[in-house]
């Protein structure tokens, strides 16, 4: 009977869009569209309207609905808390939480606000006057992020979207060992060593005697067994193991006739343009400015080294913890040996600051055969001519440029929408497999061998 009475009465105050319960007056207009039977709920007070929960809906949310901010204006002046007087509440010793509350309270215009302009209004403060710290442990997309947001020229404008990518296209794994040219500071070295885990190595390598800056790598704050797999070797002396040996990932007897490819030899008697101001640049004994002497002769000795030594005490008499071996020390003659006889499971290349043909040409003879790699720089042009120079020699196939896409989304009730400001630019990357290089004077040899069987079978 009830709900026969309340469509009675709401089809017949249905063209006034208002319906008065008891001595209050209730606008019709939001329920419009709206099933019946989320239209009221029997009250204590008797049929209320009801919210689109469900919930009955209060006398406070059905004043919220007639607030808005068409009518303020920021003139400077709905504030009349100064800021001298700030100033004296923090001498004090006010906390921000009360700083806070006594800016609200000292607003003409508060209360005239809608509820979401007050929470924004009540954030913005609390970021100024009470901010909080959330403490967590350092990590690839953390660094990535700030470094892109307060310096991004010292990485070469590399966002954490396009490190990933490059890093998954480079198949970085447990126990590889990994070749990386890094000009942007020791974010892709650090990024390695923490997804290899302290199971393989990476080898930074560098152009000329100075070897390149990986300061970044300290604030990863990897501890000694990933630390102490970070190594830093010239360019000068991983070619110099190519030329003295065998080919990377070859195996000894199997191509007596082979031999160095003379584009790689002609790219070493070429200097490049940052070895030209460096007369030592093509000296194979050449050594990193900054390594200490002498080096451990196995890795194994250098991580026993780093991890046994004794606890330091302080001048309170507290025991301090070792000191952290120092990434980027020269790798030891096995290793180098190793890598010279096995070849490198991967390559990273991030050197906007270089010319990417000249460092590539020399720097795929040292991975071994199937080994993918993945070349990083800000523009597309000289990503292009490094594709089409490793097309024509036929040193790597799957070939393909990859631009990296990037869209933030802010998910909030009601306001889930694309960040307004966004960084529409990500650089690209260039990956590939290396591959085996036919021997020109092989070919004409099987050639003349075809030749001749043809026409022995011509003849008979």
């Amino acid at each position: 009977a009830l709900t026969c009475f309340s469509l009675l009465l709401c089809c017949v105050v249905w063209r006034r869009r208002t319906v008065k319960i008891g001595d209050k007056s209730c606008s019709l207009q939001p329920l419009l569209g709206r099933p019946f039977g989320s239209l009221f709920r029997v009250g204590p007070d008797g049929l209320l309207p009801c919210q689109d929960d469900g919930k009955p809906r209060d006398a406070g949310a059905a004043q919220d609905e007639t607030r808005d901010n068409r009518s303020l204006v920021d003139n400077n002046t709905a504030q009349t808390l100064s800021s001298e007087d700030i100033e004296a509440m923090k001498r004090e010793g006010a906390s921000g939480d009360a700083i806070v509350e006594a800016l609200i309270a000292n607003s003409s215009t508060f209360g005239n606000k809608t509820v979401f302009s007050q929470e924004k209004y009540k954030l913005k403060k609390q970021k100024k006057y009470a901010p909080k710290v959330l403490l967590r442990r350092p990590s690839t997309r953390s660094i990535c992020e700030t470094y892109f947001k307060k310096y991004p020229a010292r990485i070469g404008f590399m966002r954490v979207d396009t490190l990933s990518l490059l890093l998954s296209m480079a198949n970085v794994g447990a126990y590889s060992d990994v070749l990386a040219v890094d000009m942007v500071g020791g974010l892709v070295v650090g990024a390695v060593a923490e997804r290899l885990g302290g199971t393989g190595y990476v080898c930074s390598t560098y152009l000329g005697s100075a070897p390149s800056s990986i300061d970044i790598i300290r604030m990863y704050n990897l501890n000694s067994e990933m630390t102490s797999r970070i190594f830093q070797a010239p360019l000068s002396d991983l070619c110099s193991l190519k030329t003295s040996g065998d080919a990377p990932g070859s195996i000894q007897g199997d191509e007596p006739g082979v031999v160095p490819d003379e584009s790689f030899q002609s790219s070493l008697e070429k200097p490049s343009d940052t070895e030209v101001s460096d007369g030592n640049a093509q000296s194979t004994t050449a050594q990193p400015i900054d390594i200490e002497a002498p080096e451990p002769a196995t890795d194994e000795h250098l991580n026993q080294g780093d991890i046994s030594m004794p606890d330091c005490k302080g001048s309170n008499g507290n025991s301090i913890a070792p000191k952290a071996p120092r990434a980027g020390k020269a790798p030891s003659p096995e290793r180098m040996k190793y890598w010279g006889e096995h070849g490198f499971s991967s390559l990273i290349v991030a050197a906007p600051g270089h010319e990417v043909e000249s460092v590539v040409a020399d720097l795929l003879p040292l991975l071994s055969y199937s080994a993918p790699f993945a070349i990083y720089h800000q523009y597309l042009q000289p990503l292009a001519t490094c594709m089409h120079s490793l097309q024509v020699s036929k040193m790597a196939i799957g070939l393909q440029i990859t631009e990296p896409w990037l869209r933030e989304y802010q998910v909030l009730p009601s306001r889930s929408h694309p960040h307004m400001q966004m960084n529409a630019f990500g650089g690209y990357i260039l990956s590939g497999i290396r591959v085996h290089k036919p021997d020109p004077l092989g070919a004409r040899v099987q050639e003349k061998s075809s030749g001749a069987t043809e026409s022995m079978l011509v003849s008979l």
